[in-house]
C-alpha cells in the first residue's frame, strides 16, 4: 500500500459513499427473502458470500423453493449477471499492469454502483496504484456494507415492520444506480430495450421472458455501442 494507492482509495470511497446508501434497503430485502425462502442463517450467508448479487439471489430463490430444474436456476442466474461481463470488458483497461492475482478477486468485488461512478475517472488516470486503490476502496466498502445489512435482514426478518415497504425502497435504490449508467448511450439503449422487452414477454412460461429480455437488451446495447457515437463533453 503506497501513498498513491491510499489516495485513490480515499477518492473512490468519497465518490461512492452517497450512492452506497442505496445498498442498504436492497441488502435488507435480500436478507429477508433468503430467510423467507426457508434458508438457515448459515445457508443464507453462505449463498450471499458465494453469489454476491442481490438480483440473481432474489430471482432464483422462488425457483429453488419451487424445485425448478437446476438448468433453469443456473440459466436465470447467468442471464441476470451477464451485465457484469459487459462491465468487466468496459473497465478492463483500468486494470492495465495490475497483477493477475489482484484482478481475479476484483472481478468478484465489481458491483453496479462502483462501475457506474468510478469507471470514467479510473480509465483516465495512468498511475496503476491510484487506479487500483480507486476501485478497491469503494468496492470493499460496498462488500462490507452489503454483508452487514443482508445479515441484518436475515436475523431481523420477523422483527422488521411490514409497512416499511422495503421492496419499493430497493427498487428506488436500483433506479438511483441506473441513472449514472444511463449517461452512456449504449447502456441507455440496453436498459430501454431490455425493459420494454420484459414487459412484452411477461407472459412466457417459467418467467423465461425476463431472460430473453436481458439477452435482447444486451444485444441492443452492443449494437448501439458500435453504431452510435459517444457524447462529446462540452
Amino acid at each position: 500500500m503506497n501513498r498513491r494507492f491510499l489516495a485513490g482509495a480515499r477518492s473512490g470511497f468519497r465518490i461512492f459513499l452517497p450512492l452506497s446508501i442505496g445498498l442498504i434497503p436492497w441488502a435488507l430485502v435480500t436478507g429477508v427473502a433468503l430467510t423467507s425462502a426457508g434458508l438457515s442463517v448459515v445457508e443464507a450467508m453462505g449463498m450471499n458470500l458465494m453469489v454476491y448479487a442481490g438480483v440473481a439471489q432474489i430471482a432464483t430463490l422462488p425457483l429453488i423453493v419451487a424445485g425448478a430444474p437446476l438448468w433453469l436456476i443456473g440459466l436465470t442466474a447467468l442471464a441476470l449477471n451477464l451485465r457484469f461481463l459487459i462491465f468487466s470488458a468496459a473497465i478492463a483497461k483500468g486494470f492495465h499492469d495490475v497483477p493477475l492475482k489482484l484482478r481475479i478477486p476484483s472481478g468478484y468485488l465489481l458491483i453496479d454502483g462502483v462501475f457506474a461512478v468510478c469507471t470514467e475517472r479510473m480509465l483516465s488516470v495512468r498511475d496503476r496504484h491510484w487506479r487500483f486503490g480507486y476501485f478497491l476502496g469503494p468496492s470493499l466498502w460496498g462488500w462490507g456494507l452489503w454483508q452487514c445489512f443482508v445479515l441484518t435482514g436475515v436475523l431481523g426478518a420477523g422483527a422488521l415492520p411490514q409497512d416499511w415497504s422495503l421492496e419499493f425502497m430497493a427498487t428506488i435504490a436500483l433506479m438511483v444506480i441506473l441513472v449514472p449508467l444511463s449517461k452512456n448511450r449504449a447502456m441507455l439503449v440496453a436498459a430501454l430495450v431490455g425493459g420494454a422487452s420484459s414487459v412484452l414477454l411477461r407472459g412466457m412460461p417459467l418467467k423465461l421472458g425476463v431472460i430473453v429480455a436481458i439477452v435482447i437488451g444486451i444485444i441492443a446495447g452492443f449494437v448501439a455501442g458500435r453504431v452510435l457515437p459517444e457524447r462529446k463533453e462540452a
